[in-house]
Order: structure tokens, then C-alpha cells, then sequence
């Protein structure tokens, strides 16, 4: 149900263009990258399902693969919806930031120590909790004119 919700058409139907749209060129190059990093990982991560299901035990590859996926439909969704400029990419990109922040945790508790542990680290610091801030920054930030 929650993908249904993420994934309704846009108001309008149509994506404005870049520039302008709204506001000045810079927050429309800002919009624009914010959706090409959101989008491109929810779009990386598919080929990642894959990997998980066919290398990890049954019970495990159901935990990982059903947490990466709502991962990537939550990137997807913000990413698709920012691009087009639609105020309804924040609660995706909210899903996002606590998925994320969640998976990073349990990366983190679960690593075995050694080289897995520092990959965890790796993970967290250089993907998951980075792209998890941004989520949560586009969640929050004030609407534009309020």
C-alpha cells in the first residue's frame, strides 16, 4: 500500500522546466542534482536486489532485499518528484532518510569484525548516512514562498 501512495501521478501531469520554473536558476541546478542523486541511487540499488537475493541465505535475503527494496522505491519517488517539482516528494524522501538511517544501524550491528566491520563503516560514512541527511534535509525544508 505504501508504494501505491509513494507512486500517485503528479497534480498537473507534466514537469515543469528547469529555470523557469520557480525560482532562480541555481535552486531549479540545485532541484535538478538533488533528483539525479536520490534517483540514481533508488536506480543502483536494483541490480543490488539481485545480488543480495542470489548470494544470502533465504531468511536473511528476505530481510535485506524487502529493506533495500522500500529503499530504492522510497529514492525513486522523492527523486521523480522533485525533479517535477512536486511538494509530495517529502514524505517519500522522510521514508527514505529513516530506511536509510535504519539499514546503516544494522550494517553497523551485524558486520562481523574485521574487513566486513570496515565496509559497514565505509558503507555508512560514505553512502547511507550522507544520502540519509539529504532526505531528510529535502523532507523538512520550508515550502518555497512560505
Amino acid at each position: 500500500m505504501a508504494l501505491i501512495a509513494f507512486t500517485s501521478p503528479a497534480q498537473k501531469g507534466s514537469c515543469p522546466t528547469f529555470g523557469a520554473a520557480r525560482g532562480s536558476a541555481h535552486l531549479s541546478r540545485a532541484r535538478c542534482w538533488q533528483s539525479r542523486i536520490l534517483t540514481g541511487t533508488g536506480l543502483a540499488l536494483l541490480p543490488w536486489l539481485g545480488y543480495l537475493a542470489g548470494t544470502l541465505p533465504p531468511a536473511e535475503a528476505a530481510a535485506w532485499v524487502t529493506l533495500d527494496a522500500l529503499e530504492a522505491a522510497a529514492l525513486l519517488t522523492a527523486g521523480s518528484r522533485l525533479l517535477c517539482a512536486d511538494t509530495r516528494h517529502r514524505a517519500p524522501a522522510a521514508a527514505a532518510a529513516v530506511l536509510l538511517l535504519a539499514d546503516a544501524c544494522i550494517d553497523l550491528a551485524t558486520a562481523a569484525p574485521g574487513p566486513e566491520l570496515a565496509t559497514a563503516v565505509v558503507m555508512a560514512a560514505a553512502a547511507e548516512l550522507p544520502l540519509a541527511a539529504l532526505c531528510a534535509a529535502l523532507a523538512t525544508r520550508p515550502a518555497r514562498g512560505a
